[in-house]
């Protein structure tokens, strides 16, 4: 199949892409003092500018949504700064750029939180998963339940992190609403067992979620804002028990929203497409309208493939991004990617992070 249709491009709101690939976020631990980007962010992503859109690192709205050490946050005026210096990189080069807000919920450890508190879920369930921090994975500290009154406090930490972000120079922002975080955790049934108006119907558990959107959108609009989902990733042990029904219904509601786009990671985060088999993505599809993007374990052959049969719009990738800051020439040119350092996936400087090779090094 031809690669062309890869390298067409795409109106996304009030930005024209050059093409349909999407760098994802992608969490480095990496951030300075204050969780402000590092001095190597501006060229890290300045150097990946040729994608269509740029996806941040997932950045938290405040400290209580931190879970991992060393994540930028966009809460604070020294954040918005550091960003400042990322967006102007990538613009001078010609690129366009979303941050991505995260709110971790549960998966965290009371180390990174306010006051060496317990992280707060839905529900006081402690995530059967593992968090990086003092340099090394350790289990999540068990969260409290949030009480009904913080609720419009957090959802107010979005829309300010989201006026941040447009105060800092991005294009957009995407909130991170899958892999097992708040959003999600308020989602599905096996992370919330609240008997309240945020818990048991589906139209209940997504009520944080379309509570967040609208903040959002209230604040920067509607084309400026993207939502990312995983309807059936296990990521961070989420679980639910009928995600057909629960996204269908979710879906449903953001076309009344209509955010810029929606970003489905397709399958278990990072691992296998098919972990449910009877979920139907392209029922997703069919109920949304707007600009749709996918991601989870794509090669050039698989995203010309759904390009052409029309179930996307644009295509994320991941990992290849890390060890290939010029993935877009390397996928024109149907030329080898370099392999990714998974030793200095996480932390650390320069190696790793802005000293992989393009092909331009390679030919001088």
């Amino acid at each position: 199949m031809s690669a062309t249709s890869l390298f067409e491009p795409f109106r996304l709101g009030e930005l024209t892409l050059p093409n349909r690939i999407v760098m994802a976020p992608l969490t480095r631990n990496r951030a300075a003092a204050g969780f402000v980007p590092s001095d190597l962010a501006p060229q890290y992503y300045a150097l990946r500018a040729d994608a269509g859109l740029l996806i941040t690192e997932a950045s938290q709205i405040s400290q209580q949504g931190q879970g991992y050490q060393d994540t930028p946050g966009i809460y604070s005026d020294a954040q918005v700064e550091g960003w400042k210096k990322v967006t102007d990189a990538v613009h001078a080069k010609g690129g366009r750029i979303f941050i991505q807000l995260w709110h971790v919920g549960r998966v965290s450890h009371t180390s990174l939180q306010p006051n060496g508190g317990a992280p707060v879920a839905p529900s006081a369930l402690t995530a059967a998963t593992k968090t990086f921090v003092n340099n090394g994975f350790a289990e999540t500290s068990a969260p409290r339940a949030l009480e009904l009154s913080e609720i419009p406090g957090i959802v107010e930490d979005y829309r300010r992190a989201a006026a941040n972000a447009i105060k800092a120079g991005f294009d957009g922002v995407e909130v991170h609403g899958a892999n097992g975080y708040l959003i999600d955790q308020f989602l599905k049934d096996g992370s919330n067992q609240r008997t309240d108006a945020y818990g048991g119907s589906i139209e209940n558990r997504s009520r944080f979620l379309l509570e967040v959107m609208d903040a959002v959108i209230a604040e920067i609009g509607a084309a400026r804002t993207g939502l990312r989902l995983s309807p059936v990733s296990p990521a961070n042990g989420i679980t639910e028990s009928h995600p057909q029904a629960l996204f269908n219904h979710v879906i449903d509601e953001l076309e009344k929203r209509h955010p810029v786009y929606i970003h489905v990671v397709e399958g278990a985060t990072g691992g296998p497409r098919d972990v449910a088999p009877d979920f139907s993505f392209e029922e997703l599809r069919k109920r949304y309208s707007g600009a749709w993007m996918v991601n989870n374990g794509y090669d050039l052959a698989l995203a010309n493939a759904v390009l052409a049969e029309g179930k996307a719009d644009f295509v994320a990738f991941g990992k290849p991004f890390i060890s290939n800051p010029d993935l877009v020439e390397r996928l024109q040119r149907n030329a080898p990617l370099n392999e990714v350092d998974r030793d200095t996936l996480y932390g650390g400087g320069a190696k790793g992070y802005i000293d992989y090779p393009t092909l331009k090094d390679a030919a001088a």
